[in-house]
C-alpha cells in the first residue's frame, strides 16, 4: 500500500516536471518569432532570452592587461585594437596607437614586442587588426600603409600583400588559408578629394586567396540614396568561427547575420531595443580643392563588437542605453603630408578617465540566432575576443586595457 502511494506521488512529480518543461519551452517560443523569407531564416527575438534576469552563462574575472596610465612601458597600451591567442595560449595584443604587438604568457607575463612605427617590413602605421593562421603567423592589417603584413611567430617578415586601391579592411584567416576581409575604414575611403564614386553598391565581405586575389564577394548593403549615410548605416563588425562561418553585427541597424563559408546567408536576427535607430542627422560631405569636410550622420548605436565561442554561440557587445554626454569619447584625426609620406595621428578626446558604466551588455545568441541571455557589464567595451573558455573585452579609448574573463556555464 505504501509502495503504491509512493509510485503515485512519483508519477505526479514526473507529470509536474513535464508540464513545467513544456511551460518553459512555450515561454522560449514566445520570446522569439521565426519566419523563412526566400530561404533565409529570420529570427525576431523578444525579451532577454530564456535565462531572463539570471543568465545561466556567467563571466568570472581573471586578470587585466594594460592601462593607459601604466608605468610599465610594456603594458602602457594606446588604443589597443585586437587580441589573439596562439596554440600555447600566449596572448598577443595589437597596440594600435603604439604601432606594435605585445606578447604575453597565458598568465599575463610580458614576453616580447613585435613591430614599430614605419613603412618597412615589420613596421606599422596605426594597424587596425591582427589574426593568426594555423602555423602561428601574424596577419597584421595595416590600412594606412595600404597593405596586409604577414609576420612569422618571431616577428620576422614573411610576406606583404599590397592594396593600392585603399580598399583594405580587417582580415581574418580561414582554416584553408583563404582570407576574409571586411569593409575598409570610412576615414580611408573619404580622404581623397578627387575620389570617384563607385557605380552601384559594393558587397559587404570579400574572400581573397592567400596572395590577396579576390575570389568572391557577398552581403547586401542597404541603399540610403546618399553616399555618406549609406556608408555609415552599413558599417559592421565581423568575426569568423572555427568552421569558417562568417558573422556580422551592424552598429547602426538592428541586424545580426550568419553566412556560410561560401557566402550564403543562413540567418538574420534582430532583438528588442530600448531606443530607436532612426536617423537623427543625415550628415554631409563637402569636397573642396585640397581636402574634404565631413559631418558624420547621427544615429543611435546598437552594437560594438561580435565573437563566437566553441559551441557556436554568438556574443555581441551591445548598448542597453545610449551613452550620456559625459560618457562619450571620440577620436581626433590629424593628417599631414611630408617627403617621407603621409602622416596620420589619432587622439581620443572626452573624459578618458571614466572607467565604469552600466550602458553595455553582452547578448548571447544560440547557433541559430535565438537570444539566450543578456549579461550586464560594468565597463566600457569596444571589442570582444573568445578562445575556448577565455573571453577578452577591450576598452580601447578610455582605460586602454584588456580584461580577461572565464566563461562559466
Amino acid at each position: 500500500m505504501r509502495s503504491g502511494k509512493l509510485n503515485q506521488i512519483a508519477g505526479i512529480m514526473i507529470f509536474l516536471f513535464i508540464v513545467a518543461g513544456l511551460l518553459v519551452a512555450v515561454g522560449e517560443l514566445r520570446a522569439q518569432r521565426v519566419e523563412v523569407v526566400e530561404g533565409v531564416r529570420l529570427v525576431h527575438n523578444k525579451g532577454k532570452g530564456p535565462s531572463g534576469k539570471q543568465p545561466a552563462i556567467k563571466l568570472e574575472p581573471v586578470r587585466k592587461l594594460g592601462d593607459i596610465d601604466s608605468t610599465d612601458p610594456n603594458t602602457a597600451f594606446y588604443m589597443p585594437g585586437a587580441v589573439v591567442l596562439d596554440s600555447a595560449g600566449n596572448i598577443y595584443v595589437l597596440d594600435t596607437g603604439n604601432n606594435r604587438i605585445q606578447k604575453f604568457t597565458p598568465e599575463g607575463k610580458y614576453l616580447a614586442t613585435i613591430g614599430r612605427f614605419g613603412q618597412g617590413p615589420g613596421e606599422f602605421n596605426y594597424p587596425s587588426w591582427l589574426d593568426l593562421d594555423g602555423a602561428g603567423n601574424l596577419y597584421v592589417t595595416d590600412p594606412f600603409n595600404e597593405r596586409l603584413q604577414v609576420l612569422r611567430p618571431d616577428g620576422s617578415d614573411l610576406k606583404t600583400i599590397k592594396f593600392s586601391d585603399g580598399r583594405i579592411g580587417n582580415v581574418f584567416v580561414r582554416t584553408d588559408g583563404k582570407l576574409v576581409m571586411g569593409q575598409s575604414s570610412i576615414s580611408v575611403r573619404f580622404m581623397a578629394p578627387d575620389e570617384k564614386k563607385p557605380t552601384g553598391l559594393p558587397k559587404l565581405v570579400r574572400v581573397l586567396d592567400a596572395e590577396g586575389k579576390l575570389l568572391s564577394e557577398f552581403g547586401e548593403m542597404l541603399d540610403m540614396k546618399e553616399e555618406l549615410l549609406t556608408s555609415t548605416i552599413n558599417q559592421f563588425v565581423l568575426t569568423v568561427d572555427e568552421k569558417d562561418n562568417i558573422y556580422l553585427a551592424f552598429p547602426y541597424q538592428n541586424r545580426i547575420e550568419k553566412y556560410s563559408p561560401g557566402g550564403k546567408l543562413l540567418w538574420r536576427a534582430d532583438r528588442e531595443l530600448p531606443y530607436s535607430l532612426e536617423v537623427i542627422d543625415r550628415g554631409s560631405i563637402e569636397r573642396r580643392e585640397g581636402g574634404v569636410s565631413i559631418r558624420y550622420p547621427r544615429i543611435n548605436r546598437s552594437s560594438e563588437a561580435i565573437a563566437v565561442d566553441g559551441q557556436g554561440r554568438v556574443w555581441v557587445v551591445s548598448l542597453r542605453r545610449q551613452l550620456k554626454k559625459e560618457e562619450q569619447v571620440g577620436i581626433g584625426v590629424t593628417i599631414s603630408q611630408s617627403p617621407g609620406g603621409r602622416q596620420i595621428g589619432f587622439k581620443p578626446h572626452g573624459d578618458t578617465e571614466l572607467r565604469e558604466t552600466d550602458a553595455y551588455r553582452l547578448e548571447v545568441f544560440d547557433p541559430e540566432g535565438v537570444l539566450l541571455a543578456e549579461i550586464p557589464l560594468r565597463q566600457f567595451a569596444d571589442g570582444i575576443f573568445i578562445y575556448g573558455d577565455r573571453l577578452f573585452l577591450v576598452d580601447r579609448l578610455r582605460a586602454a586595457s584588456v580584461q580577461e574573463f572565464r566563461i562559466k556555464d
